[in-house]
């Protein structure tokens, strides 16, 4: 009886968890309806001959990217979403998720949990080959879950970790105790078995990775696989997805090529084709049919969307986006880059240091005015980091910073940084001069309009700001994750998982994309206790946690959540089969076809 009832939590807990997401509130309903027009249902792909009513084989789309990648086509390795765009269409996990979130097969065709819920067992199709003909067993599997653990993943810069770390044996494995990792484990050639520390809510979501093939790198040190050719040369890089990677001109296009061996079928299109484009000649290209998707990052800029809906010829879909930009505070600074995500050797930035100069900093930004101005409206002001489109959301739960400058004055006063020269702008407690180094990336035209704009809103308050020219998004990043630069601001974006809004990768002090480097006590026994089984599988206990992390992070403000804003999607109407999910409206891609 008590295993029916742990059972019947269980069911009830991944019921709520896996459909509240992105079009959902926290009472898992539709915040905001999808905007679009006459979406062509798919249905599954086969070899007959062409329809002229239905699917039609061949021909080539043309999709925009507004950065370039940053060319590392390892899914165990990439930071980068442009990357993910040529990822999604290359590589799979062993399951993926429906329109309502739930998680259904894909290179699994079934799985089970034992008694406890601490070991999950996955049946994989047989069948599935690989891109260079080889095929897919529990091998690539378990190779690939193991990589991730490894001593050496973080070094080589690895940040998936919180796929692994809940593993039976990981704290062993990746501290160099053990050669062995028995927290996967392969039963046959097609069945394989994750083996938790304890009762895991997200162990799905967990397993969900996307899958890399042992038979490419079991020779290659996880250290050096990031500058393994297959990591990177068109034409080496292997998945079991329906397009592969087959010639690119880095920063300038990327083309895929469909895999007519596909597991599921063979795609309609022929191929499809990246292009690096400036966000400013995307509507005429849209209009004069050169240009037949944009999407994620980014999708249609909000100032365009209207314009762009009025075309004939393209549909646009907007969606409440699972996702936020954010003004980080590099809260700590070290030397030993080896060690860089070991709080221990962090040393506190003093000039950031001070929750009430945050505090004053949020009050001084007219967080509305971005939504308003820079946004049309298109988005939504929020203080912690759930976006209103996640079930884990509360407003009631956190404080809301307006736009006053006179609250923020008052609190730089009392922590001490006042106007001692009478220049305009205010120095430490020391009285000593007070400069914040601010940097961001290109790519994001909104993003890119805010940064000159949070300046002039910081002036205002007294306070100085040394505003760096932007860089290109790699690079911006490549140095915002280490800890012995001089900045002291940044500029950047979060995608909350789709599966599960946990905030420990990006939140958890030892997080690798903890780039603000926050480290408290209490928000991270929060984080652990929301997923502490059994009571995590009570989807009210989790919500309650996260209330009082929200609230927790409100107050501390070691990072400002700008606002979350709308996924804007276009297409072009020729372009059939699209499936629309609430976090994605690239899947399925073999099921995509272009009317003649």
């Amino acid at each position: 009886m008590k295993n029916k009832q742990f059972i019947l939590i269980l069911a009830l807990t991944l019921i709520v968890v896996l459909t509240a997401c992105t079009n959902n509130n926290s009472k898992t309903t539709p915040t905001t309806s999808p905007k679009e027009s006459n979406v062509v249902e798919s249905t599954p792909g086969d070899d007959k001959k062409p329809n002229a009513d239905g699917p039609q084989k061949g021909g080539e789309i043309t999709a925009a990217m507004f950065s370039p990648p940053d060319n590392q086509f390892n899914p165990i390795f990439y930071d980068s979403a442009y990357d993910a765009n040529i990822l999604d269409l290359v590589f799979e996990g062993l399951v993926e998720q429906n329109d309502k979130l739930e998680f259904i097969p894909l290179l699994a065709k079934e799985w089970k949990f034992n008694d406890d819920f601490t070991e999950l067992t996955y049946i994989l199709n047989q069948g599935v080959k690989w891109q260079d003909g080889e095929t897919l067993t529990a091998d690539d599997v378990v190779f690939t879950y193991k990589s991730i653990a490894d001593p050496d993943y973080t070094a080589a810069g690895g940040v998936r970790v919180e796929y692994v770390d809940k593993l039976v044996g990981y704290d062993d494995y990746v501290g160099g105790k053990s050669t062995e990792f028995p927290g996967v484990v392969k039963v046959d050639d097609y069945t394989v078995t994750f083996k938790f520390s304890e009762p895991n809510v997200t162990a799905i979501s967990n397993t969900a990775f996307p899958i890399i093939p042992k038979h490419i790198f079991k020779d290659v040190a996880v250290k050096d696989m990031p500058t393994y050719s297959a990591s990177f040369k068109a034409g080496e890089v292997i998945g079991t997805g329906p397009f592969k990677l087959t010639k690119y001109q880095e920063g300038e296009q990327y083309i895929l090529e469909r895999f007519d061996d596909y597991w599921q079928g063979a795609p309609y299109l022929d191929r499809i084709v990246y292009r690096v484009l400036d966000q400013a000649i995307m509507s005429g290209m849209l209009q004069n049919n050169e240009l037949d998707l944009v999407t994620r990052p980014e999708g249609i800029p909000a100032s365009d969307a209207d314009d762009i809906a009025a075309l004939p010829n393209v549909k646009v879909l907007e969606q409440q986006a699972l996702a936020y930009q954010y003004l980080g505070f590099k809260l700590h600074t070290s030397t030993d880059e080896s060690k860089w995500n070991d709080p221990s050797t962090w040393k506190v930035n003093e000039k950031v240091a001070d929750k009430r100069v945050r505090q004053a900093i949020a009050y001084a930004i007219n967080r509305q005015g971005f939504v308003d101005g820079l946004l049309f409206g298109k988005g939504t002001v929020i203080d912690a980091p759930f976006p209103e489109a996640s079930w884990a959301f509360d407003a009631k739960a956190t404080i809301h910073y307006d736009f006053n400058a006179d609250k923020a004055k008052a609190l730089l006063d009392e922590a001490g940084y006042k106007d001692t020269n009478g220049d305009g702008f205010r120095e430490d407690p020391n009285g000593k001069e007070w400069i914040l180094n601010l940097d961001y990336p290109t790519g994001n035209k909104v993003r890119e309009k805010t940064a000159p704009i949070i300046v002039e809103n910081l002036k205002d308050v007294g306070i100085k700001v040394n505003l760096r020219n932007p860089r290109d998004a790699s690079s911006h990043f490549a140095i915002i994750e280490k800890n012995n630069t001089d900045l002291d601001m940044y500029l950047a974006g979060w995608s909350l998982d789709s599966g599960d809004p946990d905030p420990a990768g990006i939140s958890l002090s030892t997080a690798p994309y903890n780039y603000i480097r926050w480290m408290n006590k209490d928000s991270d026994d929060l984080i652990k206790k929301a997923m502490k089984a059994p009571e995590a599988f009570d989807i009210a206990y989790r919500k309650q946690i996260y209330s009082d992390w929200a609230k927790l992070y409100s107050e501390e403000q070691p990072a400002i959540i700008l606002y979350s804003g709308n996924d804007i999607h276009a297409w072009n109407s020729r372009l059939q089969g699209i499936s629309v999910k609430p976090h994605t409206i690239v899947s399925s891609a073999h099921l995509w076809w272009v009317k003649q």
